[in-house]
């Protein structure tokens, strides 16, 4: 006989290996559908452990429980409004400072949390050493080191999961402890204001916390989600609400700059923390150093990301020219080929036009063209990834895409978006 089950929600950035530590603990039990009314594809699976029945959500990979894209929202809202006894919350070894953005945000949120550093094999490697104990001290939480592949580091995973779910090893509501980020005094003040008054509608002081926040913010998205998920009216917090509007208005925080401000805030206290748990070698990063003072420089950042792209874009056009013309003589052949084999069967001449001129020799020049720019394309630009010379072209770019309303990430789906138009035009 199996006890109670137990619902784990697995969450982390993309490319952290949470899937991977998915399908290491669920093995072949699991199965994938789609989130009610979404087409975007949800993973879950069973894990038994000391007789206890885990089951394991996967949601989709998200870097804040801010964000605006339809994978993005799911995570969030399952994170804030789903029904489960433990957050995983998956991250990267090799670049924890970064992670921890979402990591403060869910504690925000919840204190039913298991901190899972992953990929941390590859860390050392990197000279990269992270001191747990302390950082499971200052953040009040589990924290534990994983190597995805490793079932044994995964069983220590289950031992904490299970600490929590089980044995409840987690801080009580009203502890003060789990303010585990403070944002400047005038916000800090809001916060309160608005507590005073949420504190009456939810019992849970954490929640109250995160939702007073969240007013502050002033994303009607979320404000309109948790009045739903809550069952909370908004309209008779209006004075407390505007009253906040105004001091912080008063101080230069308005609807346009508040996110800014409390996610800058946030990364305040993810630096301190990071200095604090993380020690690295200083000849490793120094190498990295010396490089971003070039690559992300003011005076050659620009032109050297103009020439790395013209000279990727070069080798694709050129490059493909060779296989392309050699598949467009394969498919040629075999067109002639099968117009000979149809003339011998006496094949009506609809048939042979419909199957050999029409949908073979289609598929002939779709594969011919499109197939060699991005079998090189793609692969070079999977190189300049593992390089981290993408992130420093999103850098060098984001200032210029701000301007036009989005981010410098937005430079790498646009860079590919014009292969593929050449590609299409060709």
């Amino acid at each position: 006989m199996l006890k109670n089950e137990y619902k784990i929600c697995l969450a982390g950035n993309p490319n952290v290996g949470k899937s991977t530590i998915f399908n290491g603990l669920t093995g072949l039990h699991q199965h994938t559908g789609n989130w009610a009314g979404k087409t975007v594809e949800n993973s879950e699976g069973i894990c038994i452990y000391n007789n206890q029945t885990y089951r394991l959500i996967d949601i989709p990979g998200t870097y804040s429980i801010m964000s605006d894209s339809e994978e993005e929202e799911i995570a969030r809202d399952y994170i804030c409004f789903g029904e489960y006894d433990c957050v995983v919350i998956v991250v990267d070894g090799t670049c924890l400072e970064r992670n921890l953005n979402l990591v403060y945000q869910i504690l925000e949120i919840t204190n039913k949390v298991v901190l899972c550093i992953n990929l941390i094999d590859e860390a050392r490697k990197k000279g990269i050493f992270i001191d747990t104990n302390k950082l499971s001290k200052i953040l009040n939480v589990p924290v534990i080191e994983t190597v995805a592949r490793k079932k044994k580091t995964l069983k220590k995973l289950l031992e904490k999961i299970n600490d929590v779910c089980v044995k409840n090893v987690c801080y009580k509501n009203n502890s003060n402890i789990l303010v585990r980020n403070r944002y400047n005094e005038n916000i800090e003040y809001c916060i309160q204001v608005l507590m005073d008054s949420l504190v009456k509608k939810i019992q849970d002081k954490q929640l109250a916390r995160w939702v007073a926040i969240k007013l502050i913010e002033d994303n009607r998205k979320i404000i309109h989600k948790i009045s739903e998920n809550l069952n909370i009216d908004f309209v008779c917090m209006n004075e407390e609400i505007n009253h906040t509007k105004k001091i912080l208005s008063c101080f230069g925080m308005s609807k346009a700059n508040i996110s800014d401000i409390l996610i800058e805030d946030i990364f305040k206290n993810i630096e301190k923390l990071s200095k604090e748990v993380i020690i690295t070698k200083e000849k490793y990063f120094e190498r990295d150093r010396k490089i971003d003072k070039v690559l992300t420089s003011k005076i050659f950042g620009i032109p050297l990301m103009l020439l790395f792209l013209g000279i990727i874009f070069w080798i694709t056009i050129v490059g493909a020219n060779y296989p392309s013309s050699l598949l467009t003589s394969f498919f040629t052949m075999l067109e002639e080929k099968l117009s000979i084999f149809f003339d011998y069967i006496n094949s009506p001449l609809w048939l042979k036009g419909v199957l050999v001129e029409g949908m073979f020799r289609t598929l002939g020049w779709v594969i011919s063209v499109m197939l060699p720019p991005m079998a090189i394309f793609f692969p070079l630009f999977a190189l300049l990834e593992d390089l981290g010379y993408l992130p420093r072209i999103a850098f060098n770019l984001d200032s210029f895409f701000k301007k036009a309303g989005t981010t410098g990430k937005q430079a790498l789906t646009m860079c590919m978006g014009v292969t593929k138009w050449y590609c299409f035009v060709v």
